[in-house]
């Protein structure tokens, strides 16, 4: 769209300079010309309020992404079964558990910084079978005296990386058992319940993860 010129004889009126001074052009025979600039133009105020909508779509177009991002992470692994906090005492034993051998328990105690005590079960576990493992889960049944259960949790086990300078575990994905391969592991309790016997628990392997 062109421009489209409007002239009228104001006759020098005050009107008339003063808005030729501020907007437009004043010529010497005392005439004024609006000019009206096209839509098209940076003077066109719909064009710069398009303009200005574009910073709202880019933000929610990123707060999408990093919501989707963020699901994608916390519920992307769900596919994998999760095993319950606790499982029967009879719950059956993965197929792999019979070629998974746990040796030389150990347990020891150590103090947190919230004044709470912590417990750890250390031992050894031995891969004969001729898959490589890349996780297990293992129900530990802590028993009374009576032999009652005392308490009974599901829990990763992971195999100790490092003890020097302080002691660093990492789970079997990070460092995977390899057949006829041996690591140390170390499962860790928050709290013990005060029934327990004092005598080693009770290791059953529910789930074996390989490949």
């Amino acid at each position: 769209m062109g421009y489209i010129p409007i002239h009228r004889r104001l006759n020098g009126s005050r009107l008339c300079k003063t808005l030729c001074r501020a907007f437009w052009r004043y010529s010497k025979g005392n005439r004024c010309k609006i000019l009206l600039v096209s839509p098209e133009s940076e003077l066109d105020p719909q064009a710069s309020e398009k303009e200005r909508n574009w910073l709202p779509l880019i933000i929610a177009t990123v707060v999408v992404l990093v919501v989707a991002g963020l699901g994608f992470l916390l519920f992307g692994g769900g596919k994998k079964e999760q095993m319950p906090a606790t499982s029967a005492v009879n719950a059956p034993l993965a197929g792999y558990a019979s070629s998974l051998e746990i040796s030389r328990l150990h347990m020891s105690e150590s103090g947190n910084l919230a004044g709470g005590k912590l417990t750890y079960v250390d031992g050894w576990i031995t891969n004969r079978g001729s898959q490589t493992v890349t996780g297990v889960t293992a129900q530990v049944i802590f028993r009374a005296f009576n032999h009652e259960v005392a308490q009974n949790e599901n829990h990763q086990l992971k195999v100790i990386r490092m003890r020097d300078p302080y002691i660093d575990v990492a789970s079997l994905a990070d460092l995977p058992l390899k057949p006829g391969a041996t690591a140390e592991f170390r499962l860790i309790f928050d709290a013990v319940s005060p029934n327990w016997d004092g005598a080693f628990p009770e290791i059953r392997l529910l789930k074996v993860e390989s490949k």
